[in-house]
Formats: C-alpha cells, sequence, structure tokens
C-alpha cells in the first residue's frame, strides 16, 4: 500500500476518528503495513463543512491530527475545488485536488457532467501554480480528463513529487444529496445582533408586525401613510409582499426603503424565487444589504397563474430552502460559489409555515429543513383555531425558533370563503365561517372578523414571540382593533 485517502468527509469529527482508527490499524499490522495518510474533505457551495468550518480552519485541525497530505475531492467542479484547495496551503502540508467534473445535469433522462477535459485541464494548470501538490478528479471525470490534467503537469514541469491521479474519477460515487441534520437552536445572542427587531426578540418582547403592501402603481405615499399610521398605534415591524398573490406591484425593496428611511422602523422584506435566477437573487440581495434592509421573510412565492400575467415565466432556480442555505452562505461571508464576498451580511432569516397544512408531516419536515438551512424565525399562514397552532407549536418546540402567529381579521363570509377556497396556505375552519355567514355584510362583519382575530390572539399570547397580522383589502385599521389591548 503506498498511501490510504480518507476522502469525501465532510463532518471534520468523523474525520479526526477515520485517522485515529487507521493509525491504530497500521499500527496493529506492523511497522511493515505503515503509509502516508491523504485526509481529503468535501465543502459545500458555501465553502464550508458542516459544522461552518472553512478550509483554513480545516486544514489546521487535520494537520494537527496528524494527516501526511491534506486535500478537497467531490462536492464541486474545478472552479469551487480550487478557490478551497488552495485556501488550505496555510499548514505546509501536501495539498491535493480533486473535483468533480462540475455539478450534473439531467441530459435526455440522464445524468451528465458538464465541465470539459480542456476545463480540466486549465484549472489542473492554475492548482499546480498555486501550489497544489496533486491533482485528480472525483464524480464524472474520465481518462481523458486525467490526460489533460497530466498534459498540464507535463507543460509546467511537475516535479516527480507532483501526482495526477484518478482517484473516484470514473464515477464510482452516488449521486445522492446528503440529509442534513437540524441545527441547533436559534441564539438569543445572534438574534441580538442583527437590528431593532432581532434585538426585540432576543429580549423575548412581543413583536407586531402588519402587513403593508407596495403600490400597483408609481407612488408609495399611501402604503407610507398606512404604515405611518401603524407604527403610531404601536406596531413594531412593516411587513412588505413581495408580489403576494403573483400580482405586478413596486419592488418591494423601494417601499422598505422609504419605511426605515422616513419612519424609523424596521421593515421585514419578503424574497421570493419566483422572478429571479440564481444570479438576480445575489444581485438582489447585496443591494439590500447595501440599502440597510436586513429582515427577510424567505419564501418560494405564488405562481404566476394565479396572478395579474398567468402567462409570466417563473423562474424557480431555488425553492426557499435552498435560498435560505444561499443567504445563510452570505451570513458566514461567501456567495453561493463559495468566493469570499470580503464581509458577512446581517441578514435575520424568516420563513413560513402553515401550521393548518393538509399534509401536515411534510410541513413540519419542511419547516425542520428550513431551520436546518439557516431559518431563525417562523411566520405562520393565518391560524383560527388556537387547538391548531398549539399542536403545531408543541411539534417544532425542538427547534427552539421565535414564532409570530398569522392573523387575518376577516372582512365577509364571502372573504373568508374564498381564502379558503382559492388561496393556496390558507385554511378557514367551517365554525368560523358561519359565524362571518350570520354576521352579514358591512361594519358588522368586520367587526366580528375583528373579535375572531383577538379571540385568537388573546388565545395564543403567551405561546408565541409575536403576530404577524395581514389586514384585508388595504384596511389597515383593523390591525389596530385586533391589537388594541392584547399586544
Amino acid at each position: 500500500m503506498d498511501a490510504l485517502i480518507l476522502e469525501t468527509f465532510r463532518q471534520p469529527e468523523e474525520l479526526r476518528l477515520a485517522l485515529e482508527g487507521s493509525r491504530l490499524a497500521m499500527a496493529a499490522a506492523g511497522p511493515e503495513k505503515h503509509a502516508p495518510l491523504i485526509a481529503s474533505v468535501s465543502f459545500d457551495s458555501f465553502g464550508t463543512m458542516a459544522d461552518g468550518a472553512g478550509p483554513e480552519d480545516v486544514a489546521a485541525r487535520i494537520a494537527e491530527w496528524g494527516a501526511d497530505a491534506i486535500g478537497v475531492n467531490c462536492a464541486d467542479g474545478p472552479a469551487g475545488v480550487y478557490e478551497t484547495a488552495t485556501r488550505m496551503l496555510g499548514p505546509g502540508l501536501p495539498v491535493i485536488a480533486q473535483p468533480n467534473a462540475g455539478l450534473p445535469r439531467r441530459v435526455e433522462g440522464r445524468f451528465a457532467y458538464m465541465a470539459t477535459p480542456d476545463y480540466f485541464l486549465v484549472y489542473a494548470r492554475r492548482m499546480l501554480k498555486a501550489g497544489v501538490r496533486g491533482i485528480g478528479g472525483c464524480c464524472g471525470t474520465t481518462p481523458e480528463h486525467v490526460r489533460q490534467m497530466a498534459a498540464a503537469a507535463r507543460m509546467l514541469g511537475a516535479s516527480s513529487d507532483v501526482s495526477v491521479e484518478a482517484g473516484a474519477a470514473l464515477g464510482a460515487h452516488e449521486i445522492r444529496e446528503a440529509a442534513s441534520p437540524v441545527a441547533p437552536g436559534v441564539s438569543k445572542l445572534s438574534l441580538a445582533g442583527k437590528g431593532l427587531l432581532g434585538a426585540k426578540l432576543a429580549r423575548g418582547e412581543f413583536v407586531v408586525s402588519v402587513e403593508v403592501n407596495p403600490p400597483a402603481g408609481l407612488s408609495p405615499a399611501k402604503a407610507l401613510d398606512a404604515a405611518r399610521m401603524l407604527r403610531d398605534g404601536g406596531v413594531h415591524v412593516i411587513n412588505v409582499a413581495d408580489g403576494a398573490r403573483a400580482t405586478a406591484r413596486m419592488g418591494n425593496f423601494a417601499l422598505c426603503h422609504r419605511i426605515q428611511e422616513q419612519l424609523g422602523m424596521p421593515a421585514l422584506m419578503h424574497v421570493t424565487t419566483r422572478d429571479r435566477n440564481v444570479l438576480g437573487l445575489v444581485a438582489h440581495l447585496l443591494g439590500c444589504h447595501e440599502l440597510g434592509l436586513n429582515n427577510l421573510v424567505v419564501i418560494t412565492g405564488d405562481p404566476p397563474k394565479m396572478g395579474d400575467f398567468p402567462d409570466a415565466t417563473p423562474v424557480y432556480d431555488l425553492d426557499s430552502v435552498g435560498l435560505l442555505r444561499l443567504v445563510e452562505g452570505m451570513n458566514r461571508g461567501f456567495d453561493p460559489g463559495g468566493k469570499p464576498l470580503g464581509a458577512a451580511t446581517g441578514f435575520l432569516l424568516a420563513t413560513g409555515a402553515e401550521p393548518a397544512a393538509k399534509d401536515y408531516a411534510r410541513e413540519v419536515e419542511r419547516l425542520e429543513k428550513k431551520r436546518a438551512a439557516g431559518a431563525e424565525v417562523v411566520m405562520t399562514q393565518p391560524v383560527y383555531d388556537p387547538d391548531v397552532l398549539d399542536r403545531f407549536l408543541s411539534d417544532i418546540a425542538h427547534l427552539e425558533m421565535p414564532v409570530l402567529v398569522g392573523l387575518l381579521p376577516l372582512a365577509s363570509y364571502r372573504n373568508a370563503e374564498f381564502l379558503h377556497n382559492e388561496v393556496p396556505g390558507m385554511s378557514v375552519p367551517d365554525g368560523i365561517r358561519e359565524r362571518m355567514r350570520r354576521a352579514g355584510n358591512g361594519d358588522d362583519a368586520r367587526r366580528e372578523g375583528v373579535t375572531i382575530a383577538r379571540e385568537m390572539l388573546a388565545a395564543v399570547r403567551s405561546r408565541v414571540a409575536g403576530a404577524y397580522i395581514m389586514p384585508p383589502l388595504g384596511r389597515y385599521e383593523l390591525a389596530l382593533r385586533v391589537i388594541d389591548g392584547i399586544a
């Protein structure tokens, strides 16, 4: 045996145990069985291990654990592996790099890797020039990829201590998505450092957020007037949707900026994956960071067929879990390709959940995935039954996330029927719809809608971190009537 390679490790602690076990096995087999130990890890798209450690930290740890060489394999294509491998040169151990041939894409029903052998040649030269001592390939690489890497080594006059190897070049690794463990509970300290909203949640103050939508036209004046009235009435945060129900409106970042700039109160901005590809999302988020719009509600977004332009093309490069991972990576200082941003963003990450979901088990499981991806706060769809919310809060208690209960004061029986039957994620119980039917129309119906919302808030006030109120049809005064004397 010339060497033993321990590769594709995502958990540093597992790698430490593997190194210890390998040394013990070699010692038991006798001195003639001793061989160099090469420890190779796999980083995610943000350049971190499963515990959040970056390449420099991981390299230092592996050196302390006694590996003879360190490296990176799998996980990404040549560009990403070049970035992480060159950041592992610090401890002075030989570094190897074995990238995938890019990420697989489905082409005519089969998975194909898109990075060409010529592309590998370019990055092999860059890696060798940067000081990487061993180059090879992992998933999707072929003998032709290896030949091009060998050619790169010859072009640079590589000495005999530079190795070119196939590694797992012939695609021996399975393509699979590793299951992410649920992250620990949200730290109050981490929330405390994320603006006025994070500080309130960290202190355990009851937070009231009310949704004010951007205008369909050019002037945000009415929306700003509504936000001012709500602020003066005791509301802490203005929640601004991102084209709710796929309607065409002013970009919500503009209204959020005006709210924070003119009213001195935090805005909570929805970000959907419906309208922007990954490049657009990154650009949007970098701009929001520059404008100080650091409170985000990350959601997938309603499909265009629901809205004003049903023929509009949805993007959905990512779902809400993928976008949470992207933003959480930016909070650690990396773009989605693993490149350093020069500093870390400080986004507070909220996400949605539906306590009355028809597929309830899937909803809880998905929230666990969102938590693992970086979500810190839960904002529920409107809830009209305290028992439904109690079950939900009990089932997600292990996530230790602050919950803002969604409240939508119904405006009429027709409004209740529409929400129940035509709006995804909404469930209005039969008894509540019957109360609205008996209430009639106009002011009587709105009073009953407010009463129902107040009853719900009073019933759950002690079990949630706040309320997220969605006034119907732009009747923002109803939100103040809901919280009067309760919040």
